[in-house]
């Protein structure tokens, strides 16, 4: 690829890219969990009305409840719940990442990534158990035991900022591709579209982080700034944060990983 040819505002952009990413998916997020909430209130009415024994009543006179929603499957709450557990883990990998004296003293955009990013994760936890509360399931607050005993074993060999890329690259890969694979796993219409709206921002995550690998790798650590400068940025940084033309899901999480046992 010619320089010519390179776009020069990716690295400049992708924080701002990131943030606002992740603002439509909150929007989105949102909206799914609050059709998914009321579907559910009006399930638990229904179940209700069902012990009440009102349900014959009502089906004899039009089939009314045979128009409602199905409750969400032990599937759904457990996707759900691993899917926190993914996200749990995330969080405190980059908050002990961000207590790391060269992250702290060192480059301050990776600092910043780190601190927006962390948040972000955050933010997705909540929404994956307040939809598994709602989906009559318990809140996961554990992190994936899978990956948690990866995490734990890799924390002592962080030595420096391309370390703790690796690691958090491995974990944003993950979650992209469970997330992603959830989406044709779920039974909901509205759980599709909260994984649907989360697993885009943790693929984004994954690009600012192959992108920063490569700088760091090519001694190239100053270009990690926003703005950069986009003369010196090496050729191929417009395509190598973007890997893979459809998402993989190959090594996606299993529904039941980090359910609550």
């Amino acid at each position: 690829m010619s320089r010519d040819h390179v776009d020069v505002r990716l690295l400049r952009e992708l924080t701002e890219q990131s943030q606002d990413l992740n603002s439509d998916a909150v929007r989105m997020t949102r909206e799914a969990l609050g059709e998914f909430a009321e579907e559910a209130a009006a399930e638990r009415r229904r179940s209700r009305w069902s012990r009440a024994g009102v349900v014959g009543a009502l089906t004899g006179a039009g089939g009314l409840l045979g128009m409602g929603r199905a409750a969400a499957s032990p599937d759904d709450v457990m996707a759900l719940q691993t899917a926190a557990s993914i996200e749990n883990l995330a969080v405190s990998t980059y908050k002990t990442a961000a207590d790391l004296p060269f992250i702290k003293q060192g480059n301050k955009t990776v600092a910043e990534f780190i601190a927006k990013t962390m948040e972000q994760h955050k933010a997705h936890a909540e929404a994956f158990n307040s939809a598994a509360t709602q989906a009559g399931g318990k809140v996961q607050n554990a992190p994936d035991p899978k990956y948690d005993a990866e995490v734990k074993k890799a924390l002592p060999s962080l030595k420096s900022p391309a370390d703790v890329v690796k690691l958090a690259l491995a974990l944003e890969d993950i979650a992209a591709q469970t997330f992603t694979k959830n989406v044709s796993q779920v039974s909901d219409a509205k759980l599709r579209s909260l994984f649907a709206s989360i697993a885009p921002v943790e693929a984004q995550h994954r690009t600012v982080l192959l992108t920063v690998q490569a700088l760091l790798a090519g001694g190239k650590s100053d270009l990690i700034a926003i703005p950069t400068q986009p003369e010196k940025l090496p050729d191929t940084v417009g395509s190598i944060g973007i890997p893979d033309t459809f998402y993989p899901t190959k090594n996606a999480s299993p529904i039941s990983e980090g359910a609550v046992k």
